[in-house]
């Protein structure tokens, strides 16, 4: 819980006062007994979670399930590992859709053509996804599924309005990003479902964009971050989303700032409406990373930066 509201040298300060506090049988920093499977196919891991129940967890990039397995936040009987599984990777383009695997590793997304060329919003917010080495192994879908709230993806999926596709042993059905994310850590997955990939919207050609972070170290969780899309219409903008994450107990649309602003020229009075707007959106949560009153003043300022951004970006759209 905490690696997700404080920067990583604090994590670490903290796992290392934790685990001189534990008795010391327990000082062992070992993962706990676990059966470790790796089926090599979708129908041998929905039988096994159909099995195993609550017993069992996913193995995909390990990124947070390592660290709490070796501090024994998590104890497992049974751990499956998804990583032979081919078919839940890859990145394609059919009908004006972006499709990306969830075992698609997150440095894959990063220097994709397909994301680069039609996600742009996307594309922004790679870079600041965690650090090389996490990016290396880390995956698109246990990102999005972990549901962070000081993580890039979920506020992007929800900025770019993604469906995101999930898998039971009995049937395949989708759920809208603005759906899925329910709380900290929570998502409208159900027992047995499985995250297997998102289908993105692809920019339509009026697309205008602005990604920004705030975060203690480039790569670490963010203090407040927000992603935003809009559609340039003449010298209005349409359609706009405001996706914050780093706020509360996760990504969050908001909806009266982003109304502020649709069907109007982001000139400075609207923008101070959207600003205002945020009071309604937004009650922010304090962490180690700030308090509630400098969350919401720092969302005002990415606010302020991202609309003016969107804003340059309809006036290079009228010219171009």
């Amino acid at each position: 819980l905490l690696q997700g509201c404080c920067s990583k040298p604090r994590f670490d300060k903290f796992c290392r006062r934790l685990i001189a506090a534990l008795p010391q049988e327990d000082k062992r920093v070992k993962a706990p007994p676990f059966q470790y499977v790796k089926p090599q196919s979708l129908a041998e891991v929905f039988e096994l979670l159909g099995e195993h129940g609550d017993d069992a967890q996913i193995l995909a990039g390990g990124q947070s399930l390592m660290p709490t397995l070796h501090l024994r936040l998590s104890s497992p009987t049974v751990l499956i590992d998804i990583n032979g599984l081919d078919e839940l990777a890859g990145i394609s383009i059919d009908d004006g859709q972006v499709t990306i695997g969830a075992l698609t590793r997150l440095a894959e997304v990063l220097k994709s053509d397909i994301v680069n060329a039609h996600l742009a919003t996307l594309s922004r917010a790679m870079p600041h996804v965690a650090h090389v080495a996490i990016r290396n192994r880390g995956t698109f879908g246990g990102s999005i599924a972990y549901a962070d709230p000081a993580a890039e993806l979920p506020a992007c999926m929800l900025a770019l309005d993604a469906t995101l596709i999930v898998q039971s042993g009995q049937a395949k059905r989708e759920i809208a990003a603005s759906e899925f994310f329910l709380g900290l850590y929570e998502t409208a997955r159900t027992p047995g479902e499985l995250l297997i990939g998102a289908r993105i919207p692809i920019d339509p050609p009026n697309r205008v964009n602005s990604f920004l972070e705030l975060s203690r170290r480039h790569g670490d969780f963010a203090v407040v971050g927000l992603a935003a899309t809009a559609n340039a219409v003449g010298d209005r903008l349409e359609d706009v989303r405001l996706a914050f994450f780093g706020c509360e107990d996760r990504a969050k649309l908001a909806g009266r700032a982003a109304l502020a602003v649709s069907g109007k020229r982001a000139d400075a009075p609207t923008i101070d409406a959207a600003i205002d707007a945020l009071t309604e959106d937004l009650d922010p949560v304090a962490n180690l990373l700030g308090n509630s009153a400098t969350k919401r003043h720092l969302a005002a300022v990415l606010t302020r930066r991202a609309l003016g951004e969107l804003a340059r970006g309809v006036g290079e759209a009228t010219h171009a």
